[in-house]
Formats: C-alpha cells, sequence, structure tokens
C-alpha cells in the first residue's frame, strides 16, 4: 500500500465526463518481422502478462481517500483482471488516417474506470489504408491515468512490456505477487488526522526556502524585459472544452529537425518542435482573424526527477513557460526568439527551483488545493480573464533503438494528452527511432476543422526547414480556413449596430 502525493492527487481532482486525466500512448507495429508473419491477440496477452511485474500501475487500484481531507492509497486488486485491461478491436474498412485519428478519439475521450486499475490497452487492426505504416500493421492504444504516470514514467512503461530483439528470451521470473485489502476506515482517518497536522509546518519550511528564489528569478525576468507589451488575450482554446475530442499527427525524421536546429547556434530539437507550434498557431489563428496582439505562451513540462527517485512512478515534473514568439513571422527569426525565451525561461525555472509546485503542493491541504484550482479556471472561464498559458507542448524523448512486442517490431509513437477547461490544445511530441511525432488534441467544439490546422503545421515544418537549409520553397497557396465563422463571432456580430 503506498498514499499518493498530493500532485498526484491533483491529477485526480481534476477528473471529469469532460475531463479524463489520462495520458494516451499509441504504438504502431510491423508484424512481418513476427514468426509466420503474423501476432495474434493471445500472444499480445501473453506478453502483458509476463511484464506485469515490471511495474507496481499494471495491477493497483485506488482506496481511502478519508472523504477528500487526505490523498488516496494505491493498493494491490486482489479482482485484477487482465482481459478486461487489453482489448481487442478493429477499424472497418477501408481502414484508413481519418477513421483512424476518430477512433483515437473517440477512445482517448472515454475515462477510465475508476474502481479498477488505472490502465486500458486497445489493440486496433484493420489499418490497412494508412499511408506511411507497413502492410498489415496493428496498433497499440495505451491509456494510463495522469495521477500514476507522468511522460517519463510512461515511457518507462511502455519499455517494460517491449523487448530490444524479435526472439529476445524472457528471464525467468517467479512472480510472486498477491492482492491486498482496503485500508480500514481507522487508519485512513487516524493517518489523514496526522497529515493535516504536518502541512502547516512543511508549508511554512518550503516558502522560507523558495521566497528568496522567486524575488531573486522576478528581479532577473525585470531586467529582460522591454517596452510595454500589449495584455495578455485568450485565444479561442482557452474556453470551456466539451467531452468530444479531435486528434491528429505530424510525422517528421528525426535528423531533418536536428539539420534545422544546426542551422541555428545554440538551438535543441525542443526549440524547433515549439517553433513549429508556434507557426502553426500563427497561421490558423490568422486565419480565424483570432491571433493577440501579444506573443502566444506554452507550459512545457519538465522532469525534476534525481538519480534517486529515476525510476519513480507517478509524477516528478515541474512546468516551464516559453513565449512562442508568435508575433514573429520569419521562420528562422521565430526559432532564434524561441530558443531565447526558452534560454530566458530555463533560467527562471532553475533560479526558482523546478520542484517549486511540487513542494509547496505537499504543504497544502487537498481539499484546499483542489478548491483553489477549481475555482480559478472558473473564475477565469466565467470572466473571461486571460491566462499565461495557451497552449502545452509536452516533449517525451523516446528509445533510438528498435523496440519489439511479441516479434512484431514497433514502427512508430505518438501519443495523445489531457484537456482542461482554459487549456483546450494539448501537443504531445514523442521520438522513437529515428522519428518524431507531434499530435494535437484538441475537443470538436474548440477546433471543428483539425485538418485545417495540421495543414498549419505541415506548411509551417516546410517553410521552416527550407529557411534553414536554404532550399527554395515550393509555391503554395496560404492556407485558409475551410469552415463556418464561429458561433461567438456570430453572436458579437449581430450585436454590432447598423
Amino acid at each position: 500500500m503506498q498514499q499518493l502525493t498530493e500532485l498526484d492527487n491533483t491529477f485526480l481532482q481534476m477528473e471529469s465526463s469532460r475531463t479524463p486525466m489520462h495520458i494516451t500512448p499509441v504504438i504502431f507495429y510491423d508484424q512481418s518481422s513476427a514468426q509466420g508473419g503474423k501476432v495474434r491477440f493471445k500472444d499480445i496477452l501473453e506478453v502483458f502478462r509476463a511484464n506485469l511485474h515490471k511495474s507496481k500501475i499494471f495491477r493497483r487500484k485506488l482506496a481511502g481517500g478519508a472523504m477528500g481531507f487526505d490523498t488516496p492509497y494505491w493498493v494491490e486488486d486482489p479482482d485484477f483482471d487482465l482481459e478486461f485491461h487489453v482489448r481487442h478491436i478493429a477499424l472497418p474498412r477501408p481502414g484508413d488516417w481519418r477513421q483512424l485519428c476518430i477512433l483515437m478519439s473517440r477512445l482517448h475521450a472515454r475515462g477510465l474506470d475508476m474502481s479498477r486499475p488505472l490502465w486500458e490497452a486497445y489493440v486496433i487492426e484493420g489499418l490497412n489504408e494508412v499511408q506511411g505504416l507497413p502492410p498489415h500493421s496493428f496498433a497499440i492504444l495505451l491509456k494510463i491515468h495522469h495521477a500514476a504516470i507522468d511522460g517519463v514514467s510512461g515511457a518507462e512503461i511502455i519499455q517494460a512490456i517491449h523487448s530490444l530483439s524479435v526472439d529476445e528470451a524472457r528471464p525467468p521470473f517467479e512472480d510472486d505477487w498477491h492482492g491486498e485489502a482496503d485500508p480500514s476506515p481507522v487508519a485512513v482517518w487516524s493517518r489523514a488526522y496526522l497529515n493535516n497536522l504536518k502541512r502547516p509546518m512543511k508549508l511554512f519550511e518550503t516558502a522560507r526556502e523558495l521566497l528568496p528564489n522567486v524575488m531573486q528569478a522576478n528581479r532577473e525576468s525585470s531586467r529582460r524585459d522591454t517596452g510595454n507589451l500589449p495584455p495578455l488575450q485568450n485565444t479561442p482554446f482557452n474556453a470551456k472544452v466539451s467531452s468530444y475530442r479531435v486528434t491528429d499527427t505530424l510525422v517528421m525524421e528525426l535528423d531533418r529537425v536536428k539539420a534545422i536546429r544546426q542551422a541555428v547556434a545554440g538551438a535543441t530539437v525542443n526549440d524547433v518542435i515549439v517553433s513549429v507550434v508556434s507557426g502553426a498557431l500563427r497561421k490558423y489563428l490568422l486565419a480565424h482573424d483570432s491571433l493577440p496582439e501579444r506573443s502566444l505562451t506554452c507550459g512545457a513540462p519538465i522532469n525534476v526527477r534525481t538519480e534517486r527517485n529515476s525510476q519513480s512512478a507517478g509524477n516528478q515534473v515541474g512546468m516551464m513557460t516559453i513565449d512562442m514568439a508568435t508575433t514573429v513571422e520569419d521562420p528562422l527569426q521565430r526559432l532564434r526568439a524561441v530558443m531565447a525565451n526558452a534560454g530566458d525561461a530555463k533560467q527562471y525555472s532553475s533560479a526558482v527551483g523546478p520542484a517549486a509546485f511540487l513542494e509547496v503542493s505537499e504543504g497544502l491541504w487537498p481539499q484546499m488545493l483542489n478548491l483553489a484550482l477549481h475555482t480559478a479556471t472558473l473564475v477565469a472561464r466565467t470572466n473571461d480573464i486571460a491566462l499565461p498559458l495557451h497552449t502545452v507542448v509536452s516533449n517525451v524523448p523516446g528509445p533510438q533503438v528498435p523496440l519489439y512486442l511479441a516479434g512484431a517490431r514497433a514502427h512508430m509513437m505518438m501519443g495523445m494528452g489531457p484537456l482542461l477547461d482554459m487549456a483546450g490544445l494539448f501537443h504531445a511530441v514523442i521520438s522513437y527511432c529515428g522519428t518524431i511525432t507531434i499530435n494535437f488534441t484538441s475537443c470538436r467544439e474548440l477546433l471543428p476543422d483539425p485538418d485545417f490546422y495540421k495543414e498549419c503545421l505541415e506548411q509551417t515544418y516546410a517553410e521552416l526547414e527550407n529557411a534553414a537549409l536554404g532550399k527554395q520553397p515550393k509555391t503554395r497557396a496560404k492556407p485558409k480556413a475551410r469552415r463556418k465563422p464561429r458561433a461567438k463571432a456570430k453572436r458579437k456580430a449581430a450585436a454590432k449596430p447598423a
């Protein structure tokens, strides 16, 4: 039995029918490398069964919680049923990319069963007409709750169910796992009482340590600010989200992304990715006459694990806020601006301490933290208050060596992230074995034209590559929005006097 941290518990409290809080990696496989050229569903079940011991996430569920006065516990589920969690489905014919995106959106939009271990896996066949995939490919879509993992520990889970060669022999292992009973009410409430007594002192100690760092970081940040910036403005994605999802993915070659990076001294792969997202948002919002005068910002999760806890599950993350330079039209100048802004953000995060929010959350009563988060979101949404965060760009480096599952070679990886009110656009970035993907997830009401946004990503990436490598750009028409004006915009127009 293990108690959740306050940060892990926050993701549970954010859960609702509109905002399921799971992370969804999707892995595509070429089964031609498997014995006989085909992988059976029972082979995949056996792979999961043989690797359950590698992570506690697979067989533990939630219990306790003291009605919100303390964080709940992870307990080993005595009723664990693998075949409930691993499921087998197929796309209808023709089995193309559009159908797959619709299916992934629907699966991602559906919440997990909170009374069972918080993960599901869907084996998806019928990908017959998906361009870029080998013949007879299949995919596995994983859903794992954010309360159990962050991006880094999620990548470790993916590696746990894979091998490094087609016929890698599994070492003999005797699984001595056994289920356990839920903690008693007396134990839960006694622990809650003691924890709540300790939290104010913990908060005081954390504030005493952090306050000088925050003040110093703010002084350094104010010295770098120049000119009078326009006020912050929301975008159409900073609104209430619905329970419906849309998604699509830009697939790039990692070597080409690295070549773009080398065109600007000091730039990183993440700088290139943020620049591509920035340019795509600029194109999309300009086409909808919704681009704010002030540059947009993105949240970039950062791993705060140390060597001591590098194998720990749960959330060990901080958040960096990066100015995306959406006011800059030239691709290379925008990359340089993003690089400089990311450097400032790293300095600020380093000065404050990358684990600051994690440390502060440990000193707050869970119900106080949850109430503060919900209240802040509600006030911002109902009063149209601009937030300093317009989207999330989560970059998780994946393995750069081939992985195999039941003999099938993993061909490509991508992922989908959770949405919240006022944070209705998420970009999940995953690299694997020479490819890197940018998947975007939004809700149907806030992004009714995902194909157009993907076109903006594609054109921005092409423009940045052409500018970085000195290529002559192909003559292409500027993307135009292919949808009706938003209902909100119509109402505003109708309200104007003639």
